[in-house]
């Protein structure tokens, strides 16, 4: 399922741009959720691999390991999800929409509710894999 948000690229303290976003979930891939930008000129993508229940966290309070970084701000406190992402190539600071990111939650959790994650990964399967290729 992909979720499509407008999402602000944020240049400077008074200078933002708005960019095509998404929010992807594969429920094979249970804990994950990608998330696609397209750059500002619509040259190409920019791909990241998130934590679902860190998107999650990120509705209500400063959350995030290493390169990304997610927190609530806004009016009210919760009208937008701020998004840190540090890379070599370089760093971006994002806004989304929190109703967005929460309406995106929603869908998932419908999909594969939270807690029951580990349910739909075949561990057994996946480690046979692995074996078998060495």
């Amino acid at each position: 399922m992909a979720h499509e948000l407008p999402v602000q690229l944020v240049l400077s303290h008074d200078l933002s741009v708005s960019i095509r976003a998404a929010l992807q979930y594969d429920a094979d891939d249970p804990y994950a959720v990608r998330a696609v930008f397209h750059t500002p000129d619509q040259s190409g993508t920019v791909e990241w691999l998130l934590s679902r229940d860190m998107l999650a966290q990120a509705l209500s309070e400063h959350t995030g390991h290493g390169d990304v970084h997610m927190w609530p701000t806004g009016g009210s406190g919760r009208d937008v999800v701020s998004m840190a992402l540090r890379s070599p190539a370089g760093s971006a600071l994002l806004e989304f929409p929190a109703q967005g990111v929460e309406s995106f939650l929603r869908e998932t959790w419908s999909v594969v509710p939270p807690g029951t994650e580990s349910s739909r990964l075949d561990l057994d399967a996946k480690l046979a894999r692995l074996l078998a290729e060495n």
